[in-house]
């Protein structure tokens, strides 16, 4: 069941990943061309994030093949920390493409540059906002199902791309109205709220290298879990740890002094199918069995 857990959420996530590369691939050309065409600061802005997300969307498909390498001597708890590198590798490529963002409008504005609204720029912002938005959708539910931090940042970099596409339109929109740095002001928000997503995202990844325990939703619906079953007199010590999609978890049962060692054993067996079968994601667990003796009740 762990297997089929792993196998299933990896084909899921190099799925929305192909499409993604597609699309992204598609869309760089796009904006590229008529940019340049057009001289449009936002929109070649625009066109070398969808060419960065080319990057990060390889940057997924490699963290998880890194990742789903079977545990060795040198790595008996597996591979997972190569997809939270991974993540952390597409938030630092967030960081540096939000920042140039910012430092191309600015520099445009100080130079004073203008260019004039063609048509084409508002159908590719368009085009691109359209195709983004449902990227981010797709790539960000896939995430929560699996919970996959690398696709989660990468669903993010979908939609800080929807976002320069909206800024696109801001600057189109304002050029026709008269004010000439509108596509540069516009550029400089959508830059600056990039940044602030890719810090976001670090944040997240370090708190996993920390070794941070699951959410409170998880944990209380592990607690569930073992409270829902009778032969447990009682329990301690619990710890949940995660490492990328994985769960690790270990804890004390108290069980009935009079049960044999293999009757005891059923019970933690019993308690690890329950968890492998309710939990929506893989986990790892160790059970240690201790006897209902008073003075081993917390």
């Amino acid at each position: 069941m762990f297997d089929n857990k792993q196998i299933q959420a990896r084909s899921q996530i190099k799925s929305v990943t192909y499409l993604a590369v597609v699309v992204n691939i598609v869309l760089f050309f796009l904006k590229i061309s008529i940019g340049l065409l057009t001289g449009s600061i936002s929109l070649i802005a625009d066109g070398v994030h969808s060419l960065s997300d080319v990057t990060t969307d390889f940057g997924v498909i490699i963290g998880v093949r890194l990742a789903a390498k079977e545990p060795d001597h040198s790595h008996p708890y597996g591979h997972g920390r190569a997809e939270t590198f991974s993540a952390l590798f597409i938030a630092l490529v967030l960081l540096l493409v939000g920042a140039s963002i910012v430092y191309y409008a600015a520099a445009g504005i100080a130079k004073n540059d203008v260019f004039k609204p063609h048509y084409s720029i508002l159908i590719a912002a368009i085009i691109s906002l359209v195709l983004k938005e449902l990227l981010y959708w797709i790539t960000k539910l896939a995430a929560v199902k699996y919970h996959s931090a690398a696709l989660y940042a990468n669903a993010w970099h979908h939609r800080s791309d929807a976002l320069s596409s909206i800024a696109v339109l801001i600057g189109f929109i304002t050029l026709k109205l008269g004010y000439h740095y509108g596509d540069h002001l516009a550029g400089i928000a959508v830059g600056l709220i990039i940044i602030l997503v890719a810090i976001q995202i670090i944040s997240q990844c370090f708190g996993e290298l920390a070794e941070r325990a699951v959410d409170e939703q998880t944990a209380q619906h592990i607690k569930s879990i073992i409270n829902s079953n009778p032969q447990i007199k009682q329990w301690h010590k619990l710890r949940t740890r995660t490492i990328a999609r994985e769960i690790f978890l270990d804890l004390h049962i108290l069980v009935d002094r009079q049960l044999n060692v293999v009757q005891a054993h059923e019970i933690a067996e019993n308690l690890e199918n329950a968890l492998h079968q309710q939990l929506n994601r893989p986990v790892n667990i160790t059970v240690h069995i201790e006897p209902d003796i008073p003075e081993l009740r917390k």
